[in-house]
């Protein structure tokens, strides 16, 4: 037993050197795995816990300091790593200093290969993973947030911690442990959705609208912010509150208008008397907006108003095309002679439109 890391000592000193016999040096290397499978039904035990940590940090240096074998010493480390999870099961150490091992082979070996907390369960225990969650967030809350727009620099140790906390959120289940880690790398809307996302499931629904609402004002309306959208209207009619639903398409329009905006605050509020004091507002905004965005905006509902118009409407969308003609005077003839064409067979649509001179 106690000659088994000077062998993997040996072997790894001579892995990259010019001349080394590679398969021999394997041959020992893995002689070495099979030997530690055998001590543990022979010699389970706190002194064969020891060693085989000793050879997986070994070996784990090993995959960092070489060029040239590292898929292999990497597949071997996880083998022996295995062998010690299964040794800790047969005979389970201090679960805080088992706790402390098994982070800082992680945080100190960021090629090592993934601990997987639920072969440790047994020998971990309520006090060992309590200890290994609270040194993993005392580690990871001080990391620098990544925000939107930057490009996230995950240096060796951020991603080791990253992976670190990831696998204990799933392991525990641990919402919090996972909003954590989302809220870490905030460089786009969609981050912000995935927050939202995981607060919506798990039924805090005002933290969800909370950060829905910081995404829609990151990206500017822009990127993922229609599914952030889409987000908080289904929450709020899941409330019963499509007051609110129609309150954060008007005010996403505001930010950056487009045409499914409105459709969606239309399609909520288009059979009450909400509706026309809405839809006045919010083509006023167009009209004040006047850049090419909002021109393009409104031309489109020009077009879904005159599909979808009641008579009592007409004269309505007749007065929202002069009004275009002063927005747009270049482009006005060529736009209008489009209306024109696709309502050929509107007789009534036509006169009003010649009788206001257009």
């Amino acid at each position: 037993m106690d000659s088994l890391p000077a062998a993997v000592a040996s072997a790894l000193a001579e892995a990259d050197s010019e001349n080394a016999d590679w398969p021999a040096l394997w041959r020992a290397l893995t002689a070495v795995s099979v030997e530690l499978q055998s001590l543990l039904v022979t010699q389970p035990g706190p002194e064969l816990v020891s060693l085989v940590e000793g050879i997986v940090t070994q070996l784990a240096d090993g995959v960092a300091g070489t060029g040239r074998h590292r898929v292999e010493l990497a597949e071997l480390t996880h083998r022996v790593l295995d062998t010690h999870a299964r040794a800790c099961a047969a005979t389970p150490p201090d679960p805080v200093r088992l706790a402390d091992w098994l982070l800082d082979l992680q945080l100190h070996h960021p090629d090592a290969p993934e601990v997987g907390l639920a072969r440790y369960a047994r020998a971990l225990d309520d006090e060992g993973l309590a200890h290994y969650r609270d040194r993993a967030v005392e580690l990871f809350t001080p990391l620098p947030v990544i925000g939107f727009g930057e490009t996230g620099r995950y240096d060796r140790a951020r991603w080791a911690l990253l992976r670190v906390m990831e696998e204990l959120a799933e392991y525990t289940e641990d919402v919090d442990l996972q909003l954590l880690v989302l809220s870490k790398d905030l460089s786009s809307g969609w981050h912000y959705l995935q927050v939202a996302t995981v607060l919506r499931d798990a039924g805090r629904g005002d933290e969800a609208l909370d950060w829905i609402d910081r995404g829609v004002h990151a990206t500017g309306g822009r990127g993922a912010a229609p599914r952030l959208i889409d987000l908080a209207v289904e929450e709020h009619l899941r409330r019963g509150a499509p007051h609110r639903a129609v309150a954060v398409c008007r005010e996403a329009f505001l930010i950056r208008p487009n045409l499914d905006l409105y459709l969606k605050a239309r399609a909520l509020v288009v059979h009450t008397d909400e509706w026309p004091p809405l839809r006045a507002e919010l083509v006023e905004h167009l009209v004040r907006d006047g850049s090419r965005l909002a021109i393009e905006v409104y031309r489109r509902i020009v077009e879904v108003e005159l599909a979808r118009r009641g008579v009592q409407e007409q004269e309505l969308v007749v007065e929202w095309l002069q009004q275009l003609r002063g927005l747009q005077p270049d482009a006005f003839a060529d736009y209008l002679e489009h209306i024109k064409s696709r309502h050929v067979a509107d007789r009534q649509l036509l006169d009003e439109l010649s009788r206001r001179g257009l």
